[in-house]
């Protein structure tokens, strides 16, 4: 199954460049639908124009960002940051209504943009 979301241009750059390998979501109804071996097209904002698409490789599921970053990462600073950054794109209420999913993504390769001017699809292969 393919899944669509949208990412702003930092971590969409860092997934798009291998940086990246997870990303952080609340457990709403749209992400409880994701599996292992399911893709998802993210699109760049702010104007969607560029897009990539990952293989869904694992999830992680917890109630909060906290926990499920004390089972990723080791380093306390490095958790109290990830988690107060969290905490500003996802309110404290909304963690604790759906809970949280980290998805193990891997690129495969696919990537492409919506030139504006000329309204073509370009697809650019990752080396």
């Amino acid at each position: 199954m393919l899944h669509k979301m949208k990412l702003n241009e930092s971590p969409f750059e860092r997934i798009k460049n291998g940086t990246k390998t997870i990303e952080f979501r609340l457990y709403d109804e749209k992400r409880q639908q994701i599996k292992i071996g399911d893709k998802i097209e993210f699109s760049k904002l702010p104007d969607l124009q560029e897009k990539l698409i990952v293989d869904v490789i694992d999830l992680y599921r917890e109630d909060t960002f906290e926990n499920l970053f004390r089972k990723l990462y080791s380093d306390e600073e490095e958790i109290i940051q990830k988690t107060k950054t969290m905490h500003t794109i996802y309110s404290p209420e909304k963690e604790q209504q759906y809970g949280i999913l980290g998805i193990k993504i891997k690129i495969n390769g696919k990537i492409w943009i919506t030139l504006k001017k000329e309204c073509e699809l370009k697809w650019i292969k990752k080396k």
